[in-house]
């Protein structure tokens, strides 16, 4: 099989390794630097360019998209995909990834566990949306951040609506949501192959932050994960998928198609909140305080494939 991974930088430790896997199985792995791809767009002849020169005979293409270079990075990869490509992750369902928002809508309308959470878009309406998540104490985050970049924890309505004011008066757009004590700074990061759980962690953030990410000082450590949390992984990657990829049948789309990061749990919206956006619903409520804060306190963080 002749592979492309499309990434910027081929010494990370990530790239290395997924170079060194495909190679000692027999593949072909292309290193293609996504800014140096260009795509020509034309009626029932899509093509990718990489250095000024077609990228024939692809099977499968590895997107390794970093954040800074989203929009770009799924433009390639749809090009890809157009062509008949098989993607390891969709374009569809990494856009989806790395918007919370959306991300947040599509579990909510599942059924599956979030913290309640708030969005709007006038700063005048701080304090209401801060009350429609049971705060404070609320958590206040980025709608496109990554590595626990631009996530506050405000404790007191003053400080929350501070710091709501000050994202809207620069034109960032914010989410806002429960704060879910119970969690302790914790969170599972779960990896989804194929609908099954072929791995976890857990990630416990520093002492002094609530946030589990490891780029924040957190730590990690391999778990055995519940069946609750399992069952929990493996429908979010089943809903964050697209139904069909271009180029694709249905039925060979069906091994395409994973990729999330899910999180959070909502506990319904409350009456009379016509001024923003709620993300609501009754899931089935966690059958322990424990399941409750891993489920939906920092978060069930997926990865899939």
């Amino acid at each position: 099989m002749k592979i492309a991974l499309l990434a910027r930088n081929p010494n990370l430790y990530s790239h290395k390794r997924l170079i060194e896997a495909a190679e000692a199985r027999g593949h072909q792995i292309d290193w293609l630097n996504t800014l140096r791809c260009t795509v020509h767009i034309a009626s029932h002849k899509p093509e990718v360019y990489y250095d000024s020169e077609p990228c024939i005979g692809y099977d499968a293409v590895i997107p390794r998209i970093g954040a800074s270079i989203t929009n770009y990075g799924l433009a390639i990869l749809r090009q890809f995909e157009m062509r008949g490509c098989w993607p390891l992750n969709e374009s569809v369902a990494i856009g989806r990834s790395r918007d919370k928002l959306r991300s947040l809508q599509i579990l909510a309308k599942h059924g599956l566990g979030l913290p309640l959470t708030a969005y709007a878009n006038d700063p005048k309406k701080a304090e209401e949306i801060i009350r429609a998540v049971k705060g404070p104490p609320v958590v206040i985050k980025l709608l496109e951040g990554t590595q626990g970049i631009g996530v506050v924890l405000a404790d007191s309505m003053s400080s929350a609506k501070s710091v709501i004011e000050a994202f809207r008066g620069a034109n960032v757009n914010i989410l806002v949501q429960e704060f879910i004590k119970e969690a302790g700074g914790t969170d599972i990061r779960a990896l989804v192959i194929g609908g099954k759980v072929v791995a976890a962690m857990k990630r416990t953030g520093a002492a002094d932050d609530f946030r589990s990410n490891l780029h924040r000082g957190g730590s990690a450590q391999l778990i055995k994960i519940t069946p609750e949390e399992r069952s929990t992984a493996v429908r979010a990657a089943k809903r964050r998928r697209a139904r069909t990829l271009p180029g694709r049948s249905s039925n060979s789309s069906k091994r395409a198609r994973r990729s999330v990061r899910p999180r959070r749990r909502v506990r319904g919206s409350p009456p009379g909140y016509p001024a923003s956006s709620m993300l609501g619903g009754s899931p089935p409520a966690p059958k322990s305080k424990k399941a409750a804060a891993h489920l939906g306190g920092s978060g069930l963080l997926l990865s899939s494939v």
